[in-house]
């Protein structure tokens, strides 16, 4: 207890007052608010057996909503860290939450991402259960974005599995710039785990980390109907590969 104490005093740069404080609000979040929160937003969730009982493990969703982390942090067996913008740091609603259920702050703007990749792995190592939205960015229309493939990386070389989530409805509970969410149901999908056992001793190039990115995204569309329109080719030339948009 006393580690966990010292690297949220440390993580957040909180006093002990406020590490204190952090969780009495998380035990409030998990054990009050979560259940509110799956009563008046969750009509149904499918696949729960899929999510281990113990183990690293990633989570990826497609990214609909600023309500995507709120739902799935609410409805999950397990604790869930997710990668989080700086921006809800700034802000006086969105910071305790984020400190109290111990999201990993991600600086979007800086070119040094060491200590972002440090506190996914240790989330990893420690066998916990690490959350990502592998577009980065909620949708401003509905539809799915471009993912990036740090999701892919993380899972190479942590060897943890990744659990496909696919989440539907939450566009239309807080769709972007609302600040108060409609009194709409979502549902969740989860689907079995990502092994990638075959490409753990193999060169991790842009070519596979892409592949395996967008394989991954073809699954978690599949989950709620929808289809992923960025998948990527790639050409070789004398000197390099190129990333080539398929239209």
């Amino acid at each position: 207890m006393i580690k966990h104490i010292k690297k949220r005093k440390n993580d957040y740069d909180l006093g002990i007052p406020g590490v204190l404080s952090s969780y009495l609000f998380e035990f409030f979040v998990k054990f009050i608010l979560s259940p509110v929160i799956k009563f008046l937003w969750v009509r149904k969730i499918e696949g729960m057996h899929h999510i281990p009982k113990n183990g690293p493990v990633i989570i990826a969703s497609n990214h609909e909503s600023y309500f995507d982390f709120i739902i799935f942090y609410a409805i999950s067996p397990r604790k869930v860290q997710y990668l989080a913008a700086e921006k809800f740091y700034a802000s006086k609603f969105w910071k305790p939450l984020m400190v109290a259920t111990g999201q990993i702050k991600v600086e979007r703007t800086s070119g040094d991402k060491a200590s972002v990749h440090k506190k996914a792995q240790y989330v990893l190592k420690n066998e916990g259960m690490l959350g990502i939205f592998p577009e980065g960015t909620r949708s401003r229309t509905g539809e799915m974005g471009k993912a990036f493939t740090g999701v892919t990386k993380f899972a190479l070389t942590s060897k943890a599995p990744i659990i496909p989530v696919g989440i539907e409805g939450t566009f239309e509970i807080l769709p972007p710039h609302k600040k108060i969410p409609k009194l709409k149901k979502c549902n969740i999908k989860i689907s079995e785990p990502v092994h990638h056992h075959d490409h753990f001793e193999k060169e991790h190039t842009e070519e596979l980390l892409r592949k395996l990115t967008d394989d991954l995204m073809n699954l978690i569309a599949a989950l709620i109907g929808k289809e992923y329109k960025h998948h990527y080719s790639f050409q070789k030339t004398d000197s390099n590969v190129i990333d080539i948009p398929k239209n």
